[in-house]
């Protein structure tokens, strides 16, 4: 049990992480650590397996806190500017470590034209939001106005959507609609007021959490929904649209990688720590 409640927190921390990087999937570290499936079903029968949901949801929702807190601003200010492509190489490990998995659920099945499709569209249009994405890091106008609560609480469903679809990374979305920085200077701001307990502050933060939290709970239960009610009527054509979202995504994250002079240590520590990675994976997924 106790074990259990560990590892869920620890795969909540690599969800955390990789929800705030732009080019990396939230929705395929889930399928990655193995628990994809499981995290549908709690959420779209949230009150029949309420004991279920709850013993799942809380330690993951603990790790991504933490990460957030914590991790992401070591990833985006320290390890992506200066060790960028080491860094990438070990997220494409942990996205490369759960295909066995999500690989498991169509093996030996015959392979048709609406999966092919389906494997096709998802892996074009993953890499072609990173090809759009690319610069798109304006701040959002977060003034106090009924219009922009209605946006901030859309932007909340929408980040919400790509978060959970495997291969999209939301975070790349809300780079795209503006609101990336937005959202990550005001959760630091945040968690800046509520290190000096500073109620003025924190208060101040609501105004643009509260509507953006509304509207990822309403994404995350509305696309839960689609994702099982896809997943019982079309399973195959589903598993291989996810499939074509997990194999774009590598493609996706070099796409978006910034990166100088590449030398041959790099290349040699990248290689180890996508190997690592795809063990990190691996293990968690089992």
């Amino acid at each position: 049990m106790v074990k259990e409640f560990i590892v869920n927190v620890l795969r909540g921390m690599v969800i955390g992480i990789a929800n705030v990087i732009p080019g990396v999937s939230g929705g395929t570290m889930m399928v990655s650590m193995g628990i994809y499936d499981k995290l549908i079903l709690v959420l779209t029968h949230f009150i029949k397996r309420m004991k279920e949901a709850v013993a799942l949801l809380v330690p993951i929702g603990i790790g991504m806190l933490l990460s957030i807190a914590v991790f992401a601003k070591i990833f985006s200010e320290i390890l992506f500017p200066r060790f960028p492509l080491q860094t990438n190489l070990f997220f494409i490990g942990l996205i490369l470590g759960g295909l066995p998995v999500i690989y498991g659920k169509v093996k030996g099945k015959s392979i048709k034209v609406p999966q092919i499709l389906a494997f096709v569209l998802f892996f074009v249009m993953v890499v072609g939001f990173a090809l759009v994405g690319e610069g798109g890091d304006a701040s959002a106008d977060i003034s106090f106005s009924v219009v922009n609560v209605i946006k901030l609480f859309g932007v909340g469903i929408i980040a919400a959507a790509t978060m959970v679809i495997p291969g999209v990374s939301g975070s790349m979305i809300m780079m795209i609609l503006g609101y990336y920085n937005t959202i990550i200077d005001t959760i630091n701001d945040f968690i800046n007021a509520l290190k000096d307990f500073d109620i003025a502050a924190m208060l101040q933060t609501f105004v643009v959490l509260v509507p953006f939290g509304i509207g990822v709970v309403v994404g995350v239960v509305a696309v839960a929904k689609l994702i099982e009610f896809m997943l019982k009527k079309f399973p195959e054509v589903t598993y291989w649209a996810i499939i074509g979202l997990i194999v774009a995504s590598p493609f996706a994250i070099l796409i978006m990688m910034q990166v100088g002079a590449i030398g041959i240590v790099e290349i040699l520590t990248g290689v180890v720590l996508l190997a690592v990675g795809f063990v990190i994976s691996l293990k968690l997924g089992a």
